[in-house]
């Protein structure tokens, strides 16, 4: 690497880490991934000469993200789906319906193809969904755009309609959360589940492998209890995030701009009648499961996982009902993804 280069990625890289410390103080969700987005950006509109991040550093923030995933199930997510589980899959099977109906309304507006209006909307998974999109023929650039817009908006409105429509309070109820048994092993089930996941993923020709095998390696260990509840250093998601923000950020010209521009009114109709859907499935959920309106409403909240579950866990809802859910459709979105791909990219 020529000491020029060297210099532009210095640069690029304490301005996106200056920016996500500014994003997460503001307390805006995927603060590292919207930072890197961010900086990539404006240093491709900025600076006429292309940077491209190496290959082999977007195979290992793909993977780290999988493995981030793949540790979110348990035993007790698996427990709380199998007590209610038709409802459960009929709701997550809805969620899928859904957003391949809004991904084809948004293929209606010129320049959009129906693989990338269709992960565009896909209801929950924003960030895998962002890393699967470039590889199954999607433009990453819209699908970033459109599906953290859709996040933004929940993680504003969520709040509001939990208190208002469902009469939610703050009950002061979340009890501290287990660190497990910390970072060293956490970098260890990292490394494990990468570097099994990889090769596996590979060998058995799993579209997208670098994000696909490590996160069901990562399950895989979870469900079997040999991971211990270890979980993916904070540090190094965040990494992986920025890099992967990067990535799409720095792909950006004046012209793909203009394009996702000139389609954010259209999508973002879309996106509120897709959340709207999503609470009627809720409705459902509520109405033929063992579950309150809230617990069921939160649970079927298409995006920002992390902001649901801390609004559940304050507001007295099932936190463990909305994890088990929001799991599953999260699983389901992600590995039915490459089919979807496959068979829309037929129809182009």
């Amino acid at each position: 690497m020529n000491r020029r280069l060297l210099l532009d990625w210095l640069a690029v890289l304490l301005v996106a880490a200056a920016l996500s410390g500014l994003l997460t103080l503001l307390a805006v969700p995927s603060a590292t991934l919207f930072a890197g987005l961010a900086t990539g950006l404006g240093r491709a509109l900025l600076v006429p000469r292309k940077l491209t991040l190496p290959k082999h550093g977007m195979t290992g923030a793909q993977a780290v993200v999988g493995v981030s995933i793949g540790a979110l199930v348990s035993l007790s997510t698996l427990q709380a789906i199998a007590r209610d589980w038709l409802p459960v899959v009929g709701v997550t099977v809805g969620t899928l319906l859904l957003s391949l109906v809004a991904g084809r309304l948004m293929a209606l507006r010129p320049g959009v193809s129906r693989v990338t209006g269709a992960f565009s909307m896909i209801a929950g998974g924003a960030s895998g969904i962002t890393v699967m999109a470039r590889e199954l023929g999607a433009d990453a650039r819209m699908v970033a755009v459109l599906q953290y817009l859709r996040v933004l908006l929940i993680v504003v409105t969520m709040p509001v309609v939990a208190a208002v429509g469902y009469g939610a309070s703050a009950s002061g109820g979340g009890t501290a959360a287990d660190a497990g048994p910390g970072p060293w092993a956490g970098l260890l089930f990292t490394a494990v589940s990468i570097a099994v996941g990889i090769p596996l993923g590979r060998l058995t020709r799993i579209p997208v492998a670098a994000l696909l095998g490590p996160m069901l390696v990562a399950a895989t260990l979870d469900l079997t209890g040999l991971s211990r509840d270890a979980a993916v250093p904070a540090l190094l998601e965040s990494a992986a995030f920025l890099v992967i923000g990067l990535q799409v950020g720095l792909s950006f010209t004046r012209e793909s701009l203009r394009v996702v521009g000139r389609a954010l009114p259209l999508a973002l109709a879309i996106i509120v009648a897709l959340v709207l859907a999503c609470a009627g499935l809720g409705a459902v959920l509520a109405a033929t499961a063992d579950v309150s309106p809230l617990t069921a409403y939160l649970a079927t909240t298409p995006g920002g996982l992390y902001a649901v579950l801390a609004t559940a866990t304050e507001s007295g809802a099932d936190a463990t009902v909305v994890l088990a859910v929001q799991v599953l459709r999260l699983f389901v979105m992600l590995l039915t993804a490459p089919l979807v791909s496959r068979w829309l990219r037929r129809g182009d």
